[in-house]
């Protein structure tokens, strides 16, 4: 079994400690926030990371109406720029925490005395020192390149903070269902195993979907990049229409990550669209009538709303990522011209 497998199997174990372990000092960061009168979120991330702060964007919006709004580094690395955060939290997330943009923009922060938290892998790494609260991903060593358990880690402590803020017990109860709906999926890695040796041939393809899984079709993309070297290019499926739907080719395989919920109607209409152009389709659903419009299917277990299903969706592209890799002759874990660390300012 190869390490990237290893590391997408014990999410449900990583999840839990993280539920566990972190729960404490998510209560004490949102009293914090209550008490300073937050008036936004500001995220600065990079790659998979970049990705947790997309699906936070969602989720925090939606459940506490806080404004979340993305730091671009190099406003402050490279352009020397000073954004007013004095009102706002600050989140930095790196799996190493080593980012050193990253890392400045947690330091402008604090220089401004506004609220700062971080969210790593390593609790004695420089991000987790220099922000005021550090929350863990409690995964051990991330030995794979492609990063799998940190990521859900990421979006499990956001998720956390969400429903602490909001006091909504019910986003939390099922937040804790997810380490046992994730341990159904991975038992059907057979599954999703044939899916993926059908597309051995694959160079290039897109990955769609919108809301709260829109993070997982930007995460599911770069997985698919960068263990398996194919061309792959995720969008929104209200941007999809804006352009590049000019690009489809029955000879590009399109992804729709589309589990039961809010964006099922949209993804059933984007499912009509590309079956008139005979496009090949993979869907990630749990939703019968999307699975029935589909070409092939990974199925996802059932029970998740549109908050918690990213956590189902993303182990199942990790997975189909990983056995496309190995069905292509190719090494998941360790990528060509890919580092673990990426340090960039």
């Amino acid at each position: 079994m190869t390490l990237m497998m290893k590391e997408i199997g014990s999410q449900p174990d990583v999840l839990e400690r993280v539920l566990l372990e972190n729960a404490e000092k998510v209560k004490k960061l949102c009293f914090e926030i209550k008490k300073r009168n937050i008036k936004f979120l500001y995220m600065a991330a990079r790659g998979t990371s970049d990705h947790a702060a997309v699906y936070t964007k969602y989720i925090i919006e939606t459940y506490t109406g806080i404004p979340v709004a993305f730091a671009a580094p190099s406003v402050i690395t490279v352009y020397g720029g000073k954004p007013n955060l004095t009102d706002a939290l600050v989140v930095g997330i790196s799996q190493s925490g080593k980012a050193e943009d990253v890392l400045e923009v947690i330091r402008h922060a604090r220089l401004q005395g506004a609220l700062t938290a971080s969210i790593t892998n390593y609790d004695s790494s420089p991000l987790a020192v220099e922000s005021e609260y550090h929350f863990s991903c409690y995964a051990g060593e991330e030995k794979s390149v492609a990063a799998t358990k940190t990521f859900t880690a990421q979006m499990m402590v956001m998720a956390m903070i969400t429903a602490e803020l909001s006091d909504n017990d019910d986003l939390l109860k099922e937040l804790r269902q997810v380490p046992a709906r994730l341990s159904e999926l991975i038992k059907e890695t057979d599954s999703i195993n044939k899916v993926a040796g059908k597309f051995k041939a694959m160079e290039e393809c897109f990955v769609l979907s919108r809301g709260t899984n829109y993070s997982i079709a930007l995460e599911g993309a770069l997985k698919i990049q960068e263990t398996c070297y194919v061309r792959a290019k995720a969008y929104a499926i209200s941007d999809f229409y804006h352009g590049p739907l000019a690009l489809l080719d029955d000879k590009i395989p399109v992804f729709v990550i589309a589990p039961k919920g809010k964006i099922s109607g949209d993804a059933k209409v984007l499912m009509r669209v590309l079956n008139k152009y005979g496009i090949r389709t993979i869907a990630v659903t749990n939703d019968m009538s999307i699975s029935k419009m589909a070409s092939v299917v990974i199925s996802i277990p059932m029970g998740m709303t549109d908050f918690t299903s990213p956590f189902l969706s993303a182990a199942a592209m990790q997975i189909f990522a990983c056995k496309l890799s190995i069905a292509k002759g190719l090494d998941p874990d360790n990528p060509r011209n890919i580092k673990k660390v990426t340090i960039t300012r």
